[in-house]
């Protein structure tokens, strides 16, 4: 077996060297996240993960350096999983992840997610999602108003898979970045 030498000296996260490919990353958003940081620290775009709004209600302070959230409520259902912004136009974008081979199921996506990604379009931002097939080891970025115009048409709980082939952009998986998104967004939203 050949060895990698990687530029750090170590595997980037979620990497197995000589592992299996389907195994390699430790989930859909640790792959766009791991992106991000990438394309952050050079120079390419600026996309951060959104914190859940949380209202801590309970602490236990056993001392100073050991304190421990004991509970917590979400405030609000949160929006998207990302956003930022990329040659000036905000991006605002939801990353779903499923082992269903069929289809993507309607229930994924929540209706104040659609509400706010129809009100990004509005607003002239880019909103999209990130879906992965993960048993079919296929990640696809698609524009959001595609996704929600077929959720509402569509008389099934779930959008076939091979819509996405159609309608989707299949994203290349690499070292850096660990999920090339930026590449399907300038193809979706930047081509002259």
């Amino acid at each position: 077996m050949n060895k990698i030498g990687y530029p750090q000296g170590s595997a980037p996260s979620g990497i197995t060297p000589g592992g299996n490919p389907a195994s390699r990353g430790q989930g859909l958003e640790t792959d766009i996240n791991d992106s991000n940081i990438w394309y952050r620290e050079n120079g390419k775009c600026l996309v951060y993960k959104k914190p859940t709004p949380v209202q801590v209600v309970r602490v236990d302070y056993p001392s100073r350096q050991r304190a421990r959230i004991t509970e917590a409520y979400y405030k609000t259902p949160s929006t998207t999983d990302y956003n930022g912004v990329y040659k000036g136009r905000y991006l605002d974008f939801e990353a779903k992840e499923t082992k269903n081979i069929r289809g993507f199921p309607l229930s994924m996506v929540h209706p104040h997610q659609i509400r706010h990604l129809e009100q990004v379009a509005r607003h002239g931002g880019i909103g999209f999602f990130i879906i992965r097939f993960s048993s079919l080891q296929k990640t696809f970025l698609v524009d959001a108003m595609a996704l929600i115009r077929e959720m509402k048409a569509c008389q099934h709980s779930s959008i076939p898979a091979a819509w996405f082939d159609t309608n989707g952009v299949l994203l290349q998986e690499s070292l850096y970045p660990r999920l090339a998104w930026l590449a399907a967004v300038d193809q979706l939203y930047f081509q002259t």
